[in-house]
């Protein structure tokens, strides 16, 4: 579908803004796409949107709206961060109103992976004589909704690990059940981990940190729905009153299954995103069977010693290095 016409600074910059504009849905559009669109007439933005909730207005309907004068439309050239859709779901076809209200040019910064979209879109658009140009900042859009692209193309949730480590490379400090874990995370980057886990659709904890810890693994220091809390219990080990038991959000206790059939498990229950926050065994576990896509890395100035040692980055390049309250940072991507 993508044509190798060139692609002019106007067009990045327009479609930049439309990134811009899809991040405002970041908390209500899943677990549909997060999409930016907006509207220019010689030279001008008329419009603009993106998608609030799902099943709202998607962002072409919302930037067709805002256009006071609608006899610009028939002038005008309509950018969105993902090809408009094709298919009747809880929304009306998004392509059926752009060749409605004669949009004459559609710039698309990435192809649709849905099984209902997936090139019908673009096709539609140019079958009713629409000028369609398709990857403008293709990579960035592509990236802005790479749990939506990694749930359709591979059938699993975009699967992100997270830990904590000390300076010298542990992820705690040797402890008996019961006792305190190490304090690695700042009180403001454990609002950041909260943030991330308000985006995500399920977290995930191993027997053992479940038993030392007693996580709630909830949002309380962010707004947002707590996510699905899952971990694993192959020997039965965990008792009852435990803090993921208490109804609060719901849980699952996988008893059985290999991390690719838990996976596959979560697929099946519309979970698009795994943030996995330890132990260490299972986030090897993730790195060792290649089932993880993102990584985040928090290092503190704090030196243990000795305890548990942090997992070692297997396959993961570096694309950013914050710092942050004293704290370091790091996100990886896994080689494919």
């Amino acid at each position: 579908m993508k044509q190798t016409t060139t692609i002019s600074d106007s067009d990045r910059m327009y479609m930049q803004r439309c990134i811009q504009l899809a991040l405002c849905g970041e908390m209500g559009a899943a677990p549909n796409p997060m999409v930016g669109a907006l509207l220019v007439c010689d030279g001008l933005i008329v419009g603009e949107g993106f998608h609030v909730m799902c099943g709202g207005p998607h962002a072409e309907v919302n930037a067709i709206a805002s256009v006071r004068d609608k006899g610009l439309l028939r002038r005008s050239t309509l950018y969105v961060s993902l090809e408009p859709c094709a298919h009747y779901g809880k929304t009306p076809p998004c392509a059926d109103l752009i060749i409605e209200m004669g949009i004459p040019r559609v710039v698309v910064g990435c192809q649709d992976p849905f099984a209902k979209v997936n090139g019908l879109g673009i096709s539609k658009l140019r079958d009713a004589g629409v000028d369609v140009k398709v990857g403008v900042l293709e990579a960035e859009c592509l990236r802005l909704n790479r749990r939506f692209m990694t749930f359709h193309q591979k059938q699993r949730p975009w699967v992100t690990l997270k830990w904590a480590q000390s300076s010298d490379g542990y992820i705690d400090g040797k402890r008996e059940q019961g006792g305190r874990p190490a304090r690695l995370s700042s009180r403001f980057t454990s609002v950041l981990v909260h943030r991330l886990r308000a985006q995500c659709n399920a977290i995930m904890v191993g027997t053992n940190t479940v038993l030392l810890d007693n996580p709630t693994l909830n949002t309380r220091l962010w707004p947002g729905d707590s996510p699905l809390r899952v971990t694993i219990d192959r020997r039965h080990r965990l008792p009852g009153g435990l803090n993921i038991l208490d109804g609060s959000a719901p849980t699952i206790v996988y008893e059985t299954g290999s991390l690719g059939e838990i996976l596959a498990d979560l697929y099946g229950r519309n979970v698009q995103s795994l943030l996995v926050e330890g132990g260490a065994r299972l986030i090897g576990s993730f790195m060792d069977e290649g089932l993880w896509d993102e990584a985040r890395v928090e290092t503190s100035p704090e030196n243990l010693s000795a305890g548990v040692e942090a997992p070692r980055m297997c396959g993961g390049t570096l694309v950013s290095e914050e710092h942050v309250d004293g704290r370091t940072i790091q996100t990886f991507v896994h080689d494919m």
